[in-house]
């Protein structure tokens, strides 16, 4: 088999598993925009939030030591204990739904049948506010995650050349986890969406917050679920971010990947963003590996931003979004 396409093969592979994890934050955006109409600039700090959360929680870390510390006069940075992970995850959790049940009761309450515009600016002011308080939790150093998922490289794939084994490429533990995950998470979401009461609900919030309340839907409950639902979509998404290139500030930035994700996927469509997430992580790494080199590289940083450009010149509901048609 030609060299060339074994680097190919690889650059695919490799491409999938990154799509699936920009398909991860890009649920949370799914999700919220279902539910309430409001696009949420804050998915990213999100799971940045949730990550920082778990890794402090697992090693005993006392939250806004560095206050604590110059206000007293103390030294005091850790209980001296660790956390289980699986018990820190569901710790996070618990405050994950606390935090959605902040947002809902001090921000979005006031909100209800404001412009999109105006949830939207709500969105990044809590993004903002979220890191900054991220950021005083639990300090600005980079933190390695480890919460027992495999990791290294899994049984080479290697192939034949002329009789004898030639070249070859690893898969790594953890993307195989993280798709797996990730099967499993869109299709447990697809069908609480779609066959739930509670799923039937939250499609009536985002078509019109009004008529959800005149039929008895409680918009509190709802956006206190769906708010939840994301956070632990972008706890999720933490995990396998952080344990992958480690819980640094960075990672917030993730989310600047995930638009081009939803263009192509549609902004209501939670499969349109796991293919939208393939079709990004799979293109911009072909496109690198086969165009780069004659562009001089760095084709991944700009490749995701002009194919979501030229989908919403000819298709601006994305792959499997709703065409939206006003009578006027």
């Amino acid at each position: 088999m030609p060299e060339q396409l074994i680097y190919a093969m690889e650059v695919f592979l490799n491409g999938l598993m990154a799509g699936v994890l920009y398909a991860l934050v890009a649920l949370g955006f799914v999700l919220i925009f279902k539910a309430s109409g409001i696009f949420n600039y804050a998915q990213g700090v999100m799971a940045l939030f949730s990550a920082l959360t778990l890794v402090g929680i697992m090693d005993g870390q006392v939250p806004f030591s560095h206050i604590i510390n110059a206000v007293f006069g103390t030294e005091i940075h850790h209980f001296g204990w660790h956390v289980p992970a699986l018990l820190a995850i569901l710790l996070t959790m618990a405050v994950m739904v606390l935090f959605a049940w902040l947002v809902q009761r001090y921000i979005f309450k006031h909100l209800v049948g404001q412009e999109p515009i105006i949830l939207f600016m709500a969105t990044i002011g809590l993004a903002y506010f979220l890191e900054g308080v991220g950021d005083l939790m639990w300090g600005s150093e980079i933190k390695k995650l480890d919460v027992g998922l495999p990791q290294g490289i899994n049984l080479p794939i290697e192939t034949f050349t002329d009789g004898i084994f030639g070249y070859g490429f690893f898969i790594g533990n953890l993307d195989l986890v993280a798709t797996a995950i990730a099967i499993l998470l869109v299709a447990a979401l697809v069908i609480f969406s779609q066959y739930s009461k509670e799923g039937r609900a939250m499609r009536a919030v985002a078509d019109d917050h009004q008529a959800a309340l005149s039929v008895g839907v409680s918009l509190n409950f709802i956006w206190i679920m769906v708010w939840s639902v994301a956070g632990f979509v972008a706890l999720v998404a933490g995990i396998m971010w952080g344990t992958n290139s480690g819980v640094q500030f960075s990672l917030s930035l993730i989310a600047l990947k995930a638009l081009p994700v939803l263009m192509l996927g549609g902004f209501t469509s939670i499969p349109g963003a796991i293919v939208g997430g393939l079709i990004i992580g799979v293109g911009e790494k072909l496109f690198e590996f086969a165009i780069g080199p004659m562009v001089g590289g760095a084709t991944e940083n700009w490749f995701a931003y002009v194919l979501a450009l030229i989908f919403l010149v000819f298709r601006p509901q994305g792959l499997f979004g709703e065409k939206i048609i006003e009578r006027v």
